[in-house]
């Protein structure tokens, strides 16, 4: 199963390459090249218990696939910005691949680091490759973002240190690498345009995901530090926890956000929202599929308690979420991809307050949180949070917000590019979600090595096909100008990722759909 997972991976890193073909897809390649023997390492480190953090459990390391995910987005921005003329993003994307390969390359030299004995050529394959990734930002790059990508090393370092022994056992190697790196670059990012603000310049939207990341992340370690020291859940400490997230909030959430888009963030938030009529429409009714989706929640626990021997959702049921998620990102593609995203953001630190409430057993719902969202665990919440449904959310809204406006003067891209917002939707939302009802209620042939079946994949890949008809049909904006074929493959290729995969498969195929429609 891993080595078709890795020959899968080097399909999508070969595709990249025959299309971009310059040295930063050359530098791909030797990434993908030592990361793949250096996943063994990791796997050998996981089976021994050698690994210096405790990783995810039922899961193999994911070194590999989760590698090459930044490199090629950022490689893939680099090319379309390059062909719109867009030279400040063409830099950025530069940045954005060598970031991710520098993160890649530690941790695969921590990998060999620690394996004892150690493996020689291992050693010597990281080196050339490490020699020729190096040696290419070199020449690519500029003093300012050779100090950037070290910045964002240095706080991957230790965010790493401080995440990984708080949660033990809720990522994998490649996990982290690929949670922890894109937190790290958010951060270094937040940090780089709050020194540097110039009035007017930047889209208020993107400033409100990056305060809204590193704002839940920054509350959440606050939290785990002061709860250390005192007992989470009485009275007391809920209160502290609702009046410090208020001050929090309004006294350095709000006016870092003020000082990056020069206005009053409430102000500003409820002027975008109601703006126009289409946004009022949308807000009632995602609001009442969010409402849909609380009834499926407690309706689960009602029949549990009923049949007392069902402990567990099915995976149908679990299901249900990811259809009322393609329900509720469609119209909004369509209509308003703006509202989209700021919703997404918004919706993004709710999920996240509300599984510290969880954690923490913070009053009066922390322990009624526990209660309800304990039928829907399944091998992956194997740590101490719950991250399954953060990860759906992040596999449906990475793709709108890593997509790039600035790089497509009219909205969209040309060919298969006018797909990349729908990539979460058809990945995850269509064909994951396919895949497993099918898989589980009539497939027979499974793949080999994997608990996954042929019928589950092959109807993946049909109903995909058939949702990027619907798309072309509803949606006036994509015009794919004949690049049937390209999709085609880059929809089979995940769609097999999927069967063989143990990763987080919400958060990785939404991500490699959206680098072979880029690409």
């Amino acid at each position: 199963a891993v080595l078709v997972e890795s020959l899968l991976v080097f399909a999508v890193v070969l595709s990249v390459h025959a299309v971009v073909w310059d040295r930063f897809s050359w530098c791909a390649v030797a990434l993908a090249a030592q990361a793949f023997y250096v996943q063994f390492k990791w796997d050998r480190l996981l089976q021994q218990g050698g690994a210096v953090f405790q990783f995810r459990g039922a899961a193999n390391s994911g070194l590999l696939p989760a590698s090459m995910v930044i490199p090629l987005l950022g490689v893939v921005m680099k090319e379309r910005c390059r062909a719109a003329g867009i030279v400040y993003f063409e830099r950025f994307g530069i940045v954005v691949a060598s970031t991710g390969m520098l993160l890649a390359l530690f941790l695969s030299v921590l990998a060999v680091g620690i394996t004892k004995p150690v493996p020689t050529n291992t050693c010597i394959l990281t080196g050339v490759a490490g020699s020729v990734i190096i040696y290419t930002m070199k020449h690519s790059l500029t003093v300012s973002e050779v100090i950037e990508v070290l910045e964002v090393l240095l706080i991957f370092v230790y965010l790493s240190m401080i995440l990984l022994y708080l949660l033990p056992r809720c990522f994998t190697p490649g996990e982290a690498l690929l949670v922890l790196g894109g937190v790290s670059f958010v951060l270094n990012q937040l940090i780089k345009r709050s020194l540097n603000v110039i009035e007017g310049r930047g889209d208020p939207i993107d400033f409100f995901l990056l305060v809204a990341v590193v704002g839940v992340v920054l509350l959440g370690l606050f939290f785990t530090v002061l709860f250390v020291f005192m007992d989470s859940g009485t009275w007391i400490s809920s209160m502290f926890f609702h009046m410090m997230t208020a001050v929090l909030g309004l006294g350095v959430i709000m006016p870092w956000l003020y000082r990056l888009i020069q206005r009053n963030p409430l102000f500003w938030l409820l002027q975008f929202l109601f703006q126009t009529q289409t946004r009022l429409y949308l807000l009632v009714y995602w609001t009442f599929l969010a409402a849909s989706a609380c009834g499926v929640v407690f309706y689960q626990n009602a029949k549990r308690s009923s049949e007392s021997k069902k402990h567990q959702a099915s995976t149908i049921t679990r299901k249900y979420f990811h259809f009322i998620v393609v329900a509720t990102y469609v119209p909004g593609l369509i209509y308003d991809r703006q509202l989209l995203y700021v919703a997404a953001v918004l919706c993004l630190a709710v999920f996240i307050f509300l599984e510290y409430v969880r954690y923490f057993r913070i009053k009066p719902f922390g322990q009624t949180l526990r209660h309800l969202l304990s039928l829907f665990l399944d091998e992956r919440d194997s740590g101490p949070l719950i991250l399954t449904h953060i990860y759906l959310l992040l596999g449906m809204s990475l793709p709108v917000w890593l997509f790039p406006r600035s790089c497509a003067p009219k909205g969209t891209l040309p060919g298969a590019g006018a797909l990349v917002p729908y990539s979460g939707v058809l990945a995850v939302g269509v064909g994951d979600t396919i895949a497993s009802v099918f898989g589980s209620t009539m497939g027979e042939i499974k793949w080999p090595g994997t608990k996954k079946t042929f019928e589950g994949t092959m109807t993946a890949i049909f109903a995909q096909i058939i949702a990027v008809a619907l798309i072309l049909i509803f949606d006036s904006s994509v015009n794919l100008n004949s690049s049937y074929a390209w999709i085609l493959a880059s929809v089979s290729l995940v769609s097999l990722l999927e069967a063989y995969t143990t990763q987080i498969d919400n958060l990785l195929l939404p991500l490699y759909l959206q680098i072979m429609l880029m690409a």
